[in-house]
């Protein structure tokens, strides 16, 4: 079995700030992704675009602290570094305000990136980052140059108005694993004309588009890791304490993702990825460090 750093995982999409009550964070799903893909174990690279401003230069320095590699982060000198405003209800969990125009609504494509697309054995891109035609076009030429065996994660990230039946479908082709919410997989199920109880919605979505696997997350109430021949069913690690729960979801997923690529259990991916998750609920912000236990050796 190969050693887990051995393996590339890209986040491609928005990075930005998020605006907490406390303070600013870190935030962009990819990014999130990235970064734990790293504190599991992983090589985690964020390809993404910044503004050549304050917010711009602070990222850059975030990544340094937090041991990402710059080198696919572009810079636009046109448009603002990416910030979303989230309010927390009182069980800590977000409600975001995503403003447009931004910085990672302009990823360019260029040699190196597509160079990266080769040597990446996952990569986590989303429904957000594709809202404008020039990031649009960079993730479809991205995806168009990884490895056939690539792990193409699909996390839908559904927020605001920011989604199209169209984008959803052309992405679940271009993808074999599939990351969605509860709250999501109802919108998803109405915007592509399936109906049915979960497990047909997600059977539908599995044949139709030739899915190696469905990620569906349930908050509190655990997930589920749907395959054509695997059911994973778990109920979570509830935190004893909620921080809030932004990034837990893209824990998540990078958890998953590695334990894909390290040909686990499917019964013990979900179980590490629900431990991942938990604890990052109970840590502010979406990109704490991990306690060693749960490091993927």
């Amino acid at each position: 079995m190969a050693e887990t750093d051995s393996y590339t995982l890209v986040g491609l999409g928005e990075i930005l700030w998020d605006m907490l009550p406390e303070g600013k964070q870190l935030g962009g799903a990819p990014a999130n992704f990235a970064y734990h893909a790293q504190t599991l174990g992983a090589k985690g690279i964020v390809a993404s675009c910044i503004g050549d401003d304050q917010l711009g230069n602070e990222i850059t320095q975030r990544l340094e602290t937090l041991k990402l590699q710059r080198q696919y982060i572009a810079v636009d000198k046109e448009h603002p570094t990416g910030t979303v405003t989230v309010k927390l209800d009182d069980k800590g969990v977000p409600d975001f305000t995503i403003h447009q125009n931004v910085a990672w609504d302009f990823i360019p494509s260029s040699p190196q990136l597509l160079e990266l697309a080769k040597q990446a054995d996952a990569v986590c891109f989303g429904s957000l980052c594709q809202r404008m035609e020039v990031s649009r076009n960079t993730v479809r030429e991205f995806l168009k140059n990884t490895k056939p065996d690539c792990l193409r994660v699909f996390d839908i990230n559904i927020r605001q108005s920011f989604y199209s039946k169209e984008v959803v479908d052309d992405m679940l082709e271009a993808s074999n694993v599939f990351k969605l919410n509860d709250d999501e997989l109802p919108i998803v199920a109405e915007l592509l004309d399936m109906t049915g109880s979960e497990t047909e919605i997600l059977s539908q979505l599995v044949d139709n588009y030739s899915l190696k696997l469905i990620v569906l997350t349930k908050g509190d109430k655990g997930s589920r890791l749907y395959s054509r021949d695997k059911n994973s069913e778990h109920n979570g690690f509830p935190p004893e304490k909620i921080a809030d729960t932004v990034g837990a979801g893209d824990a998540f997923t990078a958890a998953v993702s590695l334990g894909l690529l390290l040909g686990n259990d499917l019964d013990d991916i979900n179980e590490h990825a629900n431990r991942v998750a938990s604890f990052v609920c109970s840590q502010n912000g979406a990109t704490p460090s991990l306690p060693e236990s749960l490091v993927l050796a």
